[in-house]
């Protein structure tokens, strides 16, 4: 069985990704739920707000429009229960990285697995 170079790097990246997610939580430079990624949003705190993908179409267009207004890097990613459980919670919807070298480092990620970053 040959494995494919590419496809190992993604799942490396994936793996990394959601570590970083998890440190970020447990550092206490991660916040997450609709309430707390809004008002992280709003009040310039937020560095890199990441929707789950099966959150509901109004969720991400309210994330994306509020996103772009305050110029806040936004990405769709992952699903609802993979996110809560990187970061030790049941299921979240949304979260937002409040520390720019890791919002950075989870960019630097997201870009090797061709996520669009608006």
């Amino acid at each position: 069985m040959e494995i494919d170079e590419e496809s190992l790097k993604q799942v490396s990246a994936e793996k990394k990704l959601y570590s970083m997610l998890g440190i970020a939580a447990k550092g206490r430079r991660l916040v997450s739920g609709e309430f707390m990624t809004e008002k992280a949003v709003k009040e310039g705190k937020a560095f890199l707000c990441m929707v789950a993908e099966d959150a509901s179409d109004n969720t991400k267009k309210m994330f994306r429009n509020m996103c772009e207004y305050y110029k806040v890097p936004f990405c769709c990613f992952s699903d609802k229960d993979t996110l809560g459980h990187w970061i030790g919670k049941e299921f979240r919807a949304c979260l937002a990285v409040v520390d720019e070298g890791i919002a950075a480092a989870v960019g630097k990620y997201l870009g090797t697995l061709s996520v669009m970053i608006r």
